[in-house]
């Protein structure tokens, strides 16, 4: 056959095939099962079940179906004009009302359900559709490692995290940035696990070790740090709303509620399980035989706002502590907006208004009580003022023995020196002139001494932690508040967690929050340990595998790379829950070492950076900008834990609240790290505001970041900020008093941890040469010298730096 011919035939035989295809297609009947069903499923069921009928139409029956919504009857079978369900997907100008708020079905979709409907809409008795099931709420199951992705242009596979994200990469056809240099590497490590910067000679130790296990051992020794459980701690307690005030317009203050900040601080520090933290936490109480530390614990719920004004509902208020502390551990262990079923059934997630005040129901007979917490160091310091003043008071009482017999008999001086040493420690000066009141030579005289002396007395500790306590008698019943109202109750219901989750093992015959907490680290929970190691990656990458750590429902976002999520949670249990064994392993793996510039592989551009081609870039958090500045001038003061300080305040700031006491911090104590600051929720420090600190109303999974121009002027003329500058500055002239090019490099390390480069050194240079030329010999208003004043401006150059605030 010729080619032409060849060719005629070829396209006659393509278009009887697909004339003959077609005919088949169109003439063949819509399936229920194969064709409408799927559509059905995927498309309509999330928010049309049993359980949501959204609009009041269910479509999971044929029943359900016939029985319509609130609009009337969506399906006339066989008649398409009549046929309500129709109009409802039929898009126009590439909008359609269903399924709301998403892409439009397919026309080939359409299409089915157009047919569907013509041909009588068949659909069998005893087919029932069942939802599509929310990702998060599926089994964590344990999945293969990737073992096919090693490429010349791919990561190093240092762990499986590796072979997860190069998978990614091959499949969005991405090349992963280099490794990031080891100054970078030191400085993101510190930054991440201790929030304080490395010094000079850290950085420098660090890159000239050539020890294949240098990176490791730094990765421990910093694991190891005290100052590793402040910045995790700064973190959890974002989550558990810390506060050092009550909230509400009386926000009276909480003088002992950093006794639970400590507790999250050393529990940290010393690895407690995550399992073992939570159960502490939500119901330390309840343990056998608790410790004081596990009833410290459990302040985590009594960090909630209380609304202490005269005259308030005490029942409402009480009622709405309860609601957040359900919403919060909703949140924080299982990533669920709780809250949103409240008042009504949840709109989007499958948990109802009834299992709601269920788990509400577990708080209920939880009383707020104080334990009494002395702190060792507080005994300690105690200890040590009383060797300083009891000299003094020994003293006194001395002087009162060459008087104290004069004209008593023999029985009477025996008798009085009996009270005497019954007395000799004593500070009543009552029981002191009861005594001497027949000796009146000289006692005036040293009453004036032994009164002025009393008031020096150091005041013994009296801590009194907030914890909880289960009330044993005259329990609470719980109702379903309906329409959220507290004083209208609807169905009694008893302590039960959500039908969506694992069904609870009561250990007694009512669940109570024990029960509850161990109930978190099931092996069949799905959320507990995906929630948990999220959150983790978040705070070493500024984003998580899931961007809304809070929400693992519906209107979350689903995840960018769910095998690896799956893998870490189910390693995260194989670990025993141990935080540090899970942020070493991600730390030391390669997609931890990438370089976060977003130019380190030409013409590569991924929205977000979600696959994580490099690693991302970001300002530190509120707290830390602060102690970034105070580091590096050398004003830090280290001390872990104890009381919260007051740094200085403009007295504007002060006046706006109501009864605002603010005492100064005074020494080195007003320098200490930035979680520490007395935080009121009325009157929050300015600072920490102006940084994206959360205001503690609520619990806060994941902070803002924001870029604004009071950022810029804070950092340039709050006091703090210039007092470290100055500090700074003022070091660098005495150690460098002639060679103004090597005090800008001891600037430029201290703060940055690399050396200035050539064009950045002389840009300094000449900056620090012109203030030089116009001080002209002149004194500042500091009483600092022109040289010292220009290394001052230096310091205020390099520390308004962007790159000094951002963590690389």
């Amino acid at each position: 056959m010729s080619p032409p011919n060849l060719r005629a035939f070829l396209i006659t035989t393509i278009l009887v095939l697909m004339f003959g295809q077609a005919r088949s297609v169109a003439t063949d009947d819509v399936d229920f099962r194969r064709d409408v069903a799927p559509i059905l499923r995927t498309r309509c069921l999330s928010c049309h079940n049993e359980r949501d009928h959204r609009g009041g139409l269910s479509l999971q029956s044929i029943r359900s179906v016939q029985a319509g919504g609130e609009s009337g009857v969506v399906l006339t079978p066989g008649d398409v004009e009549s046929s309500y369900l129709l109009d409802l997907i039929l898009p126009e100008d590439g909008t359609a009302e269903m399924p709301k708020d998403e892409a439009p079905l397919s026309a080939s979709q359409i299409t089915v359900i157009r047919e569907w409907i013509e041909s009588g809409a068949a659909w069998p008795d005893d087919v029932v559709l069942e939802p599509p099931v929310l990702w998060s709420l599926k089994p964590v199951l344990r999945p293969d490692v990737p073992d096919d992705v090693a490429a010349p242009d791919q990561l190093t596979i240092r762990s499986p995290i590796d072979a997860f994200v190069a998978a990614r990469h091959t499949e969005a056809g991405l090349t992963p940035a280099a490794e990031a240099n080891s100054r970078t590497l030191i400085r993101r490590l510190f930054l991440d696990l201790t929030g304080l910067p490395p010094t000079p000679e850290a950085v420098d130790s660090f890159v000239q070790n050539t020890k294949p296990s240098a990176y490791e051992q730094l990765v421990d020794d910093l694991l190891s740090s005290p100052h590793y459980g402040e910045q995790w701690g700064r973190y959890w307690l974002d989550l558990a709303r810390y506060a050092d005030s009550e909230g509400y317009l009386g926000d009276s203050e909480r003088p002992h509620a950093w006794v639970y900040r400590e507790w999250v601080i050393n529990a940290i520090n010393r690895d407690l399980p995550f399992d073992q933290f939570t159960i502490e936490q939500l119901a330390g109480d309840l343990l056998n035989e608790p410790t004081l530390e596990q009833k410290i614990a459990t302040g985590f719920h009594r960090n909630t706002l209380r609304n202490t004004e005269a005259g308030v509902d005490l029942e409402l208020y009480r009622t709405k502590e309860i609601v957040d502390r359900v919403n919060t551990t909703g949140m924080v262990w299982l990533g669920l907006t709780l809250g949103c079923a409240e008042c009504h059934e949840h709109k989007n997630d499958p948990i109802s208004q009834k299992e709601f005040y269920q788990l509400y129901a577990f708080f209920n007979n939880a009383d707020d009580v104080a334990v009494t917490a002395t702190r060792p160091w507080e005994i300690a310091r105690h200890n040590e003022a009383m060797l300083i003043w009891q000299p003094q008071w020994d003293k006194l009482l001395q002087q009162l023995r060459p008087f104290e017999s004069e004209g008593l008999s023999a029985d009477q001086k025996t008798e009085l020196a009996k009270q005497l040493e019954t007395i000799s420690s004593s500070t009543d000066l009552n029981s002191i002139e009861k005594f001497h009141r027949t000796t009146e030579s000289g006692w005036k005289e040293l009453k004036i001494q032994l009164e002025a002396h009393i008031k020096k007395k150091p005041v013994p500790p009296s801590t009194k932690a907030r914890a909880f306590a289960e009330r044993s008698k005259d329990r609470r019943e719980t109702f379903v508040h309906v329409r959220g109202v507290y004083n209208r109750p609807g169905d009694k219901v008893a302590p039960e967690t959500p039908a969506v989750l694992p069904p609870l093992q009561s250990r007694g015959t009512v669940p109570d929050r024990f029960d509850l907490a161990r109930w978190l680290f099931y092996e069949d929970n799905p959320l507990t340990a995906r929630v948990a190691v999220n959150r983790i990656w978040q705070q070493l990458f500024g984003q998580g595998l899931v961007a809304t750590a809070n929400d693992f429902g519906m209107q979350g976002a689903t995840p960018t790379h769910p095998l690896l999520l799956d893998w870490l949670a189910t390693e995260y249990r194989r670990l025993g829950w141990s935080r540090k064994a899970m942020i070493r392993l991600i730390v030391t793996s390669s997609t931890y070492r990438l370089s976060s510039a977003s130019n380190s592989v030409s013409a590569q551009q991924h929205a977000g950076n979600r696959l994580l081609w490099r690693q991302n870039s970001y300002r530190v958090g509120a707290e830390s900008v602060r102690d970034l500045h105070l580091a590096a001038s050398g004003l830090l003061d280290r001390t872990i834990g104890r009381k919260g300080i007051r740094p200085p305040l403009p007295a504007f700031v002060t006046e706006v609240g109501r009864s605002v006491k603010w005492p100064e911090s005074q020494g080195s104590e007003r320098y200490r790290r930035g979680m520490y600051i007395f935080f009121k929720r009325t009157v929050p420090y300015p600072m920490l505001v102006t940084f994206d600190a959360p205001d503690t109303t609520v619990s806060c999974s994941r902070r803002e970041r924001s870029n604004t121009p009071l950022q810029a002027l804070t950092l340039l003329n709050g006091p703090v900020f210039f007092e470290c500058a100055q500090t700074l500055g003022a070091e660098a002239a005495r150690k460098f008093p002639v060679d103004s090019r090597k005090a800008i490099r001891m600037i430029f390390r201290r703060c940055l941890g690399r050396p200035p480069m050539e064009d950045e050194l002389n840009y300094l240079t000449a900056a620090h040469d012109e203030v030089m030329r116009q001080m002209n010999g002149e004194e500042t208003k500091t009483g600092s010298d022109d040289r010292s004043a220009a290394l001052i401006v230096i310091a205020r150059i390099v520390m308004n730096l962007d790159e000094f605030v951002t963590r690389d």
